[in-house]
C-alpha cells in the first residue's frame, strides 16, 4: 500500500473511516494515529475488540504512536453510583494487565512503538485514579507510575468516583522520534499553570490530551440574538487553538465521540492536531468514529520555527511578575 497516495482522501477500513495526511516529506519524523472512537458502556470486551481493530489499522499505515481517548476501555460514568461502581471495578487497568501484555505488546513491533491508553486504576479512600499509561514492551509494568499520568483536576460526576492525582507531570522524551511530550486529561487542559509548566519548565514540544469532553450545553443571550446548544464542544475547539498558540506547543487531542449508552450524554469527538501557531491542521468528526493518521510530524522543528518568529516563552519570562493581592481597587460607580 502506498501510504502517502491519498493525502486529503478518506476511506473505510474494517469499519473505521480513515483520514490520512502527510506533514512533510522527511519520513524519519513520527507518524501519529488518533482514535476518535466511542466506548460502549457497559462493554469492556467490546471496547477491547475495537481498540485492537483500530491498532491493526494504525499498524497497516505505519503509525509510530497510537493515541486513544479518556476511558477508552471502560467508557464514562453514569448517575447510578452503585451500578456504575460495580461495572468500573471490573474495568480497572490492573484487571487487564494480561490483555495488555498478550494483545497489545505484540502489536508494538516494527513501526508502532507505543500506545497511549487511558483508564481507571484503584486509588485512595475507595476511589479510583484516572490514569493515562504509555503501553510498550519496553515498560515492563503497565502500571509503572514513572510512565503514567494521573488526572489532576476532577470535575462534576467524576468527583464521586475519582481522586485527584498528584501535581507530578509526565514528560516522555524520545530521541529516536526527536520529540518530547507532556500529558493532560480532559479538564486538566483548561488550567493555565499546568500547560505553562509543561511549556516553560519542561520544554515539551507537544501536549497529548486524552478526553471524554462533552458537546451539549446551552448558553443563550437573547437580546444579542445568540444561542448555542453546543457550548462545551465549541469551547473545546476554541481552547485547543488558543492554548497551543499561547504556550507555543503542539496539541494532539483525542476525544471520545458519540452518545453514552446509559446516560445519553453526547461526547464531542473533534480529535485533532493543533500547531504551535494555534492553527488547526486536522480535526475528526464531532459525530462519527474516525481514525486520523498524520505522517512525518516534525514537532520540534515547527515549535522552533514558531519560537523564532515570536517567542511567547521569552516574552512571558521577561515581562511577567507576580501580582500582589493588595493591588485590587474597589470603587463605587453611580
Amino acid at each position: 500500500m502506498d501510504r502517502f497516495a491519498t493525502n486529503g482522501a478518506a476511506r473505510v477500513i474494517d469499519g473505521f473511516q480513515v483520514v490520512e495526511r502527510t506533514y512533510c516529506h522527511d519520513d524519519h519524523f513520527p507518524s501519529i494515529g488518533l482514535a476518535n472512537i466511542h466506548a460502549t458502556v457497559p462493554g469492556v470486551e467490546e471496547n477491547k475488540e475495537k481498540i485492537l481493530r483500530a491498532l491493526k489499522v494504525f499498524r497497516e499505515f505505519g503509525v509510530n504512536i497510537a493515541i486513544f481517548p479518556e476511558f477508552a476501555l471502560s467508557g464514562y460514568f453514569w448517575e447510578d453510583e452503585r451500578a456504575c461502581r460495580a461495572y468500573m471495578d471490573t474495568a480497572l487497568i490492573e484487571n487487564h494487565v494480561d490483555w495488555i501484555k498478550q494483545a497489545l505488546w505484540p502489536l508494538c513491533t516494527q513501526e508502532l512503538r507505543g500506545i497511549v491508553l487511558n483508564n481507571l486504576t484503584a486509588g485512595p479512600d475507595n476511589k479510583y485514579l484516572n490514569r493515562t499509561i504509555f503501553v510498550s514492551p519496553e515498560i515492563a509494568d503497565p502500571l509503572d507510575h514513572d510512565h503514567a499520568y494521573d488526572k489532576v483536576f476532577i470535575p462534576g460526576i467524576e468527583k464521586i468516583f475519582t481522586a485527584s492525582g498528584t501535581d507530578n507531570r509526565l514528560v516522555l522524551r524520545s530521541p529516536r522520534l526527536e520529540t518530547t511530550v507532556g500529558f493532560t486529561t480532559c479538564y486538566d487542559y483548561l488550567f493555565v499553570e499546568l500547560l505553562r509548566r509543561y511549556a516553560f519548565d519542561d520544554q515539551v514540544d507537544a501536549i497529548i490530551q486524552t478526553a471524554s469532553w462533552r458537546g451539549a450545553s446551552s448558553r443563550e443571550y437573547p437580546l444579542m440574538n445568540i444561542h448555542t446548544d453546543l457550548y462545551y464542544g465549541q469551547l473545546w475547539d476554541t481552547v485547543m487553538s488558543a492554548s497551543s498558540a499561547q504556550n507555543q506547543l503542539w496539541t494532539i487531542a483525542v476525544n471520545a465521540v458519540g452518545r453514552h449508552d446509559i446516560s445519553g450524554a453526547t461526547f464531542w469527538g473533534g480529535s485533532g492536531i493543533w500547531a504551535p501557531s494555534g492553527i488547526r491542521l486536522l480535526q475528526a468528526s464531532h459525530f462519527l468514529e474516525e481514525l486520523l493518521i498524520v505522517h512525518n510530524l516534525d514537532l520540534r522543528g515547527a515549535r522552533d520555527f514558531e519560537r523564532a518568529d515570536f517567542d511567547y516563552e521569552f516574552d512571558f519570562r521577561d515581562v511577567h511578575r507576580a501580582m500582589k493581592e493588595s493591588n485590587a481597587c474597589e470603587e463605587s460607580i453611580d
